[in-house]
């Protein structure tokens, strides 16, 4: 991960502060049984927020299984790279500003630049997981 910038210290050790670190950790480790274990059994994640290839329906990936689905399709092909730039927590709740880079198997590279928020329930779970970008955001480059 790159530098981050949190906007106050005391925010790091929020649970949803913590998964959200979680969460990037097993991303770019290709950790899918870790990340799947950071997620409660009703989450919903909207990668992006609306349709999209990643959310066909625009209603999000709903619970675990269909989430196990969504990682094989679109994180494990991929070697992935996320830059945090500003993160601020409250209660049960972040917000990041992050730079995602992807690089898949054919060579093709892919970057977003978006604010993604997490939300945690009592067990420090996540339940949502938001990403506010659109694919017209999607940076597109091709192997030189």
């Amino acid at each position: 991960m790159g530098e981050e910038a949190m906007g106050d210290g005391m925010e790091a050790g929020l649970p949803a502060m913590q998964a959200a670190r979680n969460s990037w950790r097993c991303v770019q480790d290709h950790d899918r049984e870790g990340w799947l274990d950071l997620m409660a059994e009703d989450v919903c994640v909207e990668d992006p927020i609306g349709q999209a290839p990643t959310n066909p329906t625009g209603q999000g990936v709903r619970g675990k299984k269909a989430l196990g689905e969504f990682y094989d399709m679109s994180i494990a092909p991929s070697k992935m790279q996320i830059e945090v730039h500003e993160s601020h927590a409250a209660e049960n709740e972040s917000a990041h500003l992050m730079t995602i880079r992807a690089t898949l198997a054919n060579g093709v590279t892919t970057k977003i630049r978006s604010i993604f928020t997490y939300r945690v329930n009592d067990a420090g779970k996540i339940t949502n997981l938001r990403g506010y970008w659109t694919m017209g955001d999607m940076e597109i480059e091709q192997p030189g």
